[in-house]
Parts: C-alpha cells; sequence; structure tokens
C-alpha cells in the first residue's frame, strides 16, 4: 500500500459517480467521497459523533446529510459491472440488526440465523450479486424490512414484502441477471409465482422431505380423456437413477443427479438437483424454475449464495454496520447501505490488485495512512518521498494484519 493508496479509493468512487445514472450536485458528491472513506478509515464505532470527530464536517452536516437520499442500488450496480462476469445472479437474503430502544423504527422480531430464534431489533433484506467465477459478492442496495405488526395493517406478509422490494428494483437488477438465489425459506409458491411473475428465474434449495413426481414417459394415446402427466411420487430412499442425469463430482465432493420433475409444493415443473454424498448418508435439493440450466450451474449459484453472508459479516466488524444510533428510517437505511458500500470499495481495490481482500488489513492501513497524512499536514512537514520511502511504508503498514 503506498502513499497514495487513499487517493485511489476516491478516483473509484469518482469514476463510479460519473459512469453510473446517480444525480448529485458537487457538495453531495464532495460527501459523498468523504464519507464513505470515512467508513474504511475509522476504528472502533461508526457513529455520527465519531464522524464528527474524523471529518471535515460537523456531527449535525452528518446527522443532516444521512436524512438524504442517495440511489446505492444505481452507484453499487456501476461499481460491481466494471468487475464481474457474465455468470452473475442476484442474492436476496435479510439478516438480523441487533438494536435495542422503543423510538427506532421498524423496530420488531425477526429470524436471526447465529442465534437460530427470533430476536428483538431489525432487519435489512440485502440485495447482492454473487460471481460463479470470481467467488464473490458485491452488495447492491439494503433495504429496511417493517415489522409483523406494520405489515399486517397493510394486509401484508414478509413474502409480500419481499417480493416489493423486488418488484420496485426489478428495471436495474434484470439488466444484470434474470436469475435470484435464496435460502430454502423462499422455495414456496407465493414467492416464486411472484418472481416468475416479474421475469426472473429462482434458485433455491428445498427441505429434505418436499413432495415431488416423476414426469410420464408415456405417449399420449388420442383417447378421450386428459393424457397421463405424472409417473408417481419420487421416493428419495429409492430413487429410479434411470430418470436422472447423473454428474460425478470430484472425489470426495459426491455426485449430482438431476431431472425435470413436477414440485407439488410449487405447483410447476423444475429442474431438480439431489446432490449426494459419496457414501449417499446425505442429500441436499436444489431446484431452479429454469428447467433448461445445466446441473452444475444450479450447484455453483446456490453454493455461492453463501459469499452474502461473508458480506454481512465483514461490515458488521469493521464497518459499523449494527453501529448507528439514529431513529430516523432515511438515515438508518443510508448507513446501512454505507457499511456495506465501503465493504464493496475494499473487494474491488483488493480485485484489482490481485489479493486476497482482508478487511482487518485494510482498515488498519487505511487507519494509519490517513494519521500519517494528518500529522504531516499539521506539522506542516515536507517530507522527502525517496529518501523516506522505507520508513513511510513502515509507519503505513504498523500492525497490520497479513490477507
Amino acid at each position: 500500500m503506498n502513499r497514495n493508496e487513499l487517493d485511489q479509493y476516491l478516483e473509484i468512487i469518482k469514476t463510479v459517480l460519473l459512469n453510473s445514472s446517480v444525480k448529485i450536485n458537487k457538495w453531495r458528491e464532495k460527501f459523498m467521497l468523504e464519507v464513505l472513506l470515512l467508513y474504511l478509515i475509522m476504528p472502533g464505532r461508526i457513529n455520527f459523533l465519531q464522524l464528527g470527530r474524523y471529518g471535515s464536517f460537523g456531527e449535525q452536516r452528518y446527522r443532516q446529510q444521512f436524512g438524504r437520499k442517495f440511489d446505492w442500488l444505481s452507484f453499487n450496480a456501476t461499481l460491481a459491472e466494471s468487475q464481474t462476469s457474465s455468470r452473475v445472479a442476484i442474492a436476496f437474503d435479510p439478516s438480523y440488526i441487533s438494536k435495542s430502544g422503543k423510538c427506532t423504527p421498524y423496530l420488531g422480531r425477526f429470524w436471526s440465523g447465529c442465534a437460530k430464534m427470533a430476536k428483538h431489533g431489525l432487519e435489512i433484506s440485502g440485495i447482492g450479486i454473487i460471481d460463479m467465477d470470481l467467488h464473490t459478492c458485491f452488495h447492491l442496495e439494503a433495504v429496511q424490512t417493517p415489522p409483523v405488526k406494520t405489515l399486517e395493517q397493510a394486509k401484508w406478509t414478509l413474502t409480500d414484502w419481499y417480493l416489493h422490494v423486488l418488484r420496485t428494483r426489478k428495471e436495474i437488477l434484470q439488466r444484470l441477471t434474470q436469475y435470484v438465489v435464496a435460502d430454502a425459506y423462499f422455495s414456496k409458491s407465493t414467492f416464486v409465482d411472484g418472481a416468475l411473475d416479474m421475469g426472473f428465474h429462482i434458485i433455491s434449495r428445498f427441505r429434505d422431505d418436499a413432495y415431488f413426481r416423476y414426469l410420464t414417459r408415456e405417449q399420449p394415446t388420442g383417447k378421450k380423456g386428459r393424457p397421463k402427466l405424472y409417473d408417481g411420487k419420487i421416493d428419495m430412499k429409492h430413487l429410479e437413477e434411470e430418470r436422472f442425469e447423473i454428474t460425478e463430482l470430484e472425489k470426495g465432493e459426491g455426485r449430482i443427479l438431476s431431472a425435470i420433475v413436477n414440485s407439488c409444493s410449487l405447483g410447476r415443473n423444475i429442474r431438480l438437483c439431489i446432490w449426494e454424498s459419496d457414501d449417499k448418508k446425505v442429500r441436499k435439493l436444489y431446484f431452479s424454475t429454469d428447467t433448461q440450466m445445466k446441473a452444475m450451474d444450479v450447484l455453483d449459484y446456490y453454493r455461492t449464495r453463501f459469499q452474502i453472508e461473508f458480506y454481512y459479516r465483514d461490515s458488521k466488524q469493521f464497518t459499523g454496520l449494527t453501529d448507528c444510533q439514529s431513529r430516523d428510517l432515511n438515515k438508518l437505511h443510508f448507513h446501512f447501505n454505507a457499511s456495506l458500500t465501503s465493504v464493496n470499495l475494499a473487494k474491488v481495490k483488493a480485485l484489482e490488485k490481485g489479493t486476497v481482500l482482508s478487511m482487518a488489513s485494510v482498515k488498519v492501513l487505511c487507519h494509519n495512512l490517513f494519521l500519517m497524512q494528518r500529522f504531516i499536514s499539521v506539522l506542516g512537514i515536507k517530507p522527502n518521498e525517496e529518501i523516506n520511502q522505507r520508513l513511510w511504508e513502515e509507519g503505513v503498514k504498523f500492525a497490520a494484519i497479513a490477507a
């Protein structure tokens, strides 16, 4: 990391703002450049008080600017498009955010995957784009989820809300890809039918006891009555393997049995991919509503979905995803997305350098560089870069953690 590393982050942000459809004035642009960089620089908690201490604006300025809207989806979509390949999919995954108090908007009980139970706090409906070739995820936008009581007043369910989040953003999302990958919670007819009506294809996973039927091999007889459609229930303990396309994976990774079958719960034909371990003791049921999709692609897409979980982890540990103390819906929305977008910037920089992303190192290096530049500015020093290059690098890399 050299002396101009922070300037390189600023250049990435400027380029994306210029190439995207985000419309902001120069004052707002200056603020966005500073605040996204501060999320990579600041150690500890990231809140308005800390932003006022480290930034060039006052605390009140940050509070006011966080309340203004910003097109995070267009910004991050442009940022991701510059790095991703053609094998991409939209990852949709709600995430629990720990939050106490009584006046924070949309407080309620939401499912926490870590605790394996519903807990009091907030939830964000996270939208990311996963790349199968890079085996990584880029954040697109996070939208706060209303609690069940609020949705019931509008006669909505959680599934209705999740579909609403996708529906209001489908134009930009479908420019990226038509595939949406979600976990087993979303393998229900209401969500799948709603997403298909928008023009998306769903890739997800079924419960182990899901009900499927073989499609018939018999040709229509031409006699009166409806032709036979199905050949009975699929017994997972006694599969008719001649009906499946079998893909052998590398040694120790098992195999995939794939076929077009009928799902009773979804009420439609799907591409079912049964992954089983080498000893056949473990089976996982994956599916795609695109029946022409290859079995290996279905497995790759779903497994890569987990990269969005790593994204949440990095944001919670290093860029203050759970730190905002505001009780305003717009300010919370800005903070959640700024936190996740700053990880995007670090990931793009790592890809450009050809290194593995380590958020711990990024935070330490950016903080050290910021302090050294601050010392030089305050003390009025003009160091000779050629003479002091070794000392400069030693100071910047102090306490850095290798990736």
